[in-house]
């Protein structure tokens, strides 16, 4: 998947620019992004601010994060189960 080409301040910065009233076409063309693009920050970053959004990406890590360990302890206990349950 390619890496992100604009910081959260930057998507604010240009979510507030549509807000102002700059058509959303003429938006999207003067930044190099798509229109699917300006809808997809609009609704996960509308109304935020940039405070907010940087607490929404630590908030996303933290998660990710501990979907990893659930992952892994549930890998372990099945593991578990399965030697448990072979009959010796």
């Amino acid at each position: 998947m390619r890496g992100t080409r604009h910081s959260e301040e930057q998507v604010i910065a240009i979510l507030k620019q549509g807000d102002s009233g700059v058509k959303t076409a003429e938006l999207c063309r003067q930044h190099g992004i798509t229109e699917a693009t300006y809808y997809r920050w609009k609704a996960k970053y509308g109304g935020m601010g940039v405070s907010d959004a940087k607490k929404l990406k630590q908030l996303e890590e933290e998660n990710r994060k501990l979907k990893h360990v659930v992952a892994d302890l549930t890998l372990d206990n099945l593991a578990l189960k399965d030697v448990l349950s072979k009959n010796w």
